[in-house]
């Protein structure tokens, strides 16, 4: 589980804007924010670095 787009809101930021970011498409950002697929580690740190947050803010802590 993840946070991105939990992290997108709080910073009112798009998932296009993203996946521009990322070069990357809309549909996988949209699947990142919706938890139906994950980022690899390397996609997850670039995605921490481009929303200026650390990878932990993006990771969900399991309860």
């Amino acid at each position: 589980m993840n946070r991105i787009k939990e992290v997108l809101e709080e910073k009112g930021i798009k998932q296009i804007w993203l996946a521009e970011k990322l070069n990357k498409s809309y549909n996988m950002v949209n699947g990142y924010a919706k938890n139906r697929r994950q980022p690899s580690l390397e996609l997850l740190n670039q995605i921490a670095e481009i929303l200026n947050v650390s990878v932990k803010d993006l990771i969900a802590e399991k309860k």
